[in-house]
Parts: C-alpha cells; structure tokens; sequence
C-alpha cells in the first residue's frame, strides 16, 4: 500500500554499516532494551519488505510491515487522486504501533519496522535506521512490474534520485544511527542483513547484554 501523510515534503555514500552507539543523549532510548530496533526505508520499490522479513527470521526479531498495518488497522483519511495513493491517518498508526514496539521490548526479542515514510515515528523507537538504495534503471523495471501509472512511477523515480528519503532519515533522526545501503540484488539484500547483524551484536556488546539476557523471560 503506497499512502502519503496529511503533510508535504518538498552519490550514494559506502554501504558499509559503521557502528556508533552516538553519545550519553541515546541512553533513554537504550535503557531498557535488551535487543535493538531497526528501521527498513527506501523509496518503494527497493526492497524494503524483503530485508526486513530477512532480518526478522535470521535475529529472532519480530518484524512490523506497517503498510500491513495500515490496512488492517483502517489508518487512512482519505485518498489523494493526483498522487494515486492514500493518505495516511498518521495518529492512529502510531497509536496502533506503540503497544507492538513495547511488547517487543518487554518480550527482549527488539523488532524491524519497515516503511517508506520514515520521519512520522518517535525517534526514541528505533536504534538504527537503514535507507535502502537502487539503481533508477532496476528500481524503474521493479515499479512498472507493479503495475504502477507513468505519473505514479515518474513521482518515485525522481524521489529516489533525489534522495528525498534518505534526506528525510537523516533529518528526523541522529545521523549517527542512519545508515545508506545498495539494494539491487538479493546478493546485496543478502549482505545488508550480514551487516544488520554484525551491528547487532556489537550493539549487545557496547549494552552490556548477552544471549543469556534475551532467554530471561522464556525461562
């Protein structure tokens, strides 16, 4: 489901995730976690379900595709004709999600979230954030696939090339926790979940958590 929020919005760097924990600023939102939470965005089209499924299933990590939420929680205002897309009720998606990211927190298992508007959530929620990327050429053939208009393709071409997204990333959340990775290939895919977990497991360890933590409450 491709929707817009009620607001309007006006190179790629190395795809390598470089692991910052940020400064003293992040220990509210790291405090009483046990496994991390991930952010999967990009412009549709650039792979974002298909990574976030594959991190959920490699880590253990419950994994929130809120486009699935947002049909089955009814969170749309209205419909934007000249877009060809929905408007999003971004109160009530929010409010849906809010007991999700809690219990998954509470249940220490951490979760991925992924969406193509990344600057609605609270940025206390997520610990990384990952903009995926692709080629106009292979995100063109992926769009027309869909079936998606000339208007309504055009629209998400020139948003990739324009960056908007990762733009809006490093703009609604600490830069240190934004990270710009290629998608074009399930190869790439492949390695951006290697990646995901390598920082995940540097996160455990800077956080003073173990394999031992995460099992408390399934004792």
């Amino acid at each position: 489901m491709c929707v817009r929020t009620s607001r309007s919005y006006p190179n790629p760097s190395s795809p390598h995730i470089y692991v910052s924990m940020g400064d003293s600023n992040d220990d509210e939102r790291t405090n009483n976690r046990r496994r991390p939470n991930v952010l999967v965005t990009g412009t549709p089209g650039v792979g974002k379900t298909s990574t976030a499924s594959m991190i959920a299933e490699r880590l253990g990590m419950k994994h929130f595709c809120v486009g699935d939420l947002v049909r089955e929680h009814s969170c749309v205002e209205g419909r934007d004709e000249s877009l060809e897309t929905n408007i999003l009720d971004e109160d009530k998606l929010l409010d849906a999600m809010e007991p999700m990211i809690q219990d998954a927190e509470e249940e220490g298992v951490g979760c991925v979230v992924d969406f193509h508007v990344c600057e609605i959530f609270p940025e206390r929620w997520f610990d990384l954030v990952l903009v995926l990327r692709t080629d106009t050429e292979i995100l063109y053939d992926r769009l027309t696939s869909r079936g998606y208009s000339d208007h309504k393709r055009s629209e998400n071409m020139e948003s990739e090339i324009m960056q908007v997204i990762l733009e809006e990333a490093r703009e609604a959340y600490d830069r240190n926790i934004v990270h710009e990775v290629r998608s074009n290939t399930v190869e790439e895919m492949e390695a951006n979940v290697q990646r995901v977990e390598q920082w995940v497991a540097q996160w455990m360890q800077d956080n003073n958590v173990t394999e031992d933590d995460n099992n408390i409450d399934n004792e």
